[in-house]
């Protein structure tokens, strides 16, 4: 799958990851006044805002500058193609709405992956980051290095997912759809998983929510109608912090279903969200 990476090439990769997030997070975060509503996409609730585009285009523009070669997959733009195999998936606000809102719940999620990332199971995300920047986190990883939290500070924490292996001790994430009909199906299943678990927790951006399991500040997450760019980063960060994900029917984790946590919570709650 998409070129063979040495080490070095990795690591180079992961490194730009995390100097564009963070880039971007800090021109989100100190954004004028002003920049609120510029289109909506598949309903009247589900938004982009000035910043989103303008956080994009900045990726945008500094990945043609540094990797002409490869192409880019981005929530609000037009994908870009590439020859070297690498594509840079791109989400410049997850969490639009609590930015729109000011709830600093929001990150800027941007991913290095090989193959197709628009169709599951045919893609990898070899590098990735996802800057927090109201809480000054940023999460990163590249494949087979482990996974780190690195903050404004400088501190630097390697990640592990939670030890926890009883459902009914678990703290669960989880998002909602902006369709109505989608909402109402979820608002089903979180009705039968509640009683199951500790508690849910829906803070409104799942690369946040991903790199939070990867933390342990949850113990397990799923979600339906994740994008690529919902997840490319986030599930690169999971996994190198020692957590599993899976998707419907034990396929890859894609758009239809993802579950994310330690195996053994993997495995307890996909059965209780995995519906058709």
């Amino acid at each position: 799958m998409g070129p063979q990476l040495s080490a070095a090439a990795l690591a180079t990769l992961e490194r730009l990851a995390r100097d564009l997030a963070v880039e971007a997070g800090r021109l989100v975060i100190e954004r004028p006044h002003g920049l609120g509503v510029a289109a909506t996409k598949s309903s009247e609730t589900d938004v982009v805002t000035v910043m989103d585009q303008r956080s994009e285009q900045l990726l945008r523009d500094r990945l043609a500058a540094e990797r002409p070669d490869d192409a880019i997959l981005g929530e609000e733009g037009d994908s870009v193609p590439g020859t070297s195999g690498i594509t840079w998936v791109l989400d410049p606000i997850d969490g639009t709405v609590n930015y729109l809102y000011d709830i600093p719940q929001y990150a800027v999620s941007v991913a290095a992956c090989v193959g197709d990332p628009t169709t599951p199971g045919a893609w990898e995300t070899v590098a990735g980051a996802v800057y927090h920047p109201s809480l000054g986190e940023l999460f990163h990883a590249h494949r087979g290095s482990g996974a780190f939290l690195r903050t404004d500070s400088g501190d630097v924490e390697a990640l592990s997912v939670s030890g926890e292996t009883a459902l009914g001790r678990s703290l669960v994430g989880t998002g909602f759809g902006y369709a109505a009909d989608v909402r109402r199906r979820q608002g089903e299943i979180v009705a039968r998983v509640l009683p199951q678990v500790r508690d849910i927790r829906r803070a409104g951006s799942a690369a946040i929510d991903l790199c939070w399991v990867a933390a342990g500040r949850l113990d397990a997450y799923y979600e339906s109608g994740l994008n690529p760019w919902d997840l490319a980063a986030g599930a690169l960060v999971l996994t190198e912090a020692g957590g599993a994900l899976r998707g419907p029917g034990g396929e890859p984790a894609q758009t239809r279903l993802t579950v994310a946590g330690p195996q053994a919570l993997v495995d307890q709650l996909a059965p209780l969200v995995d519906t058709p």
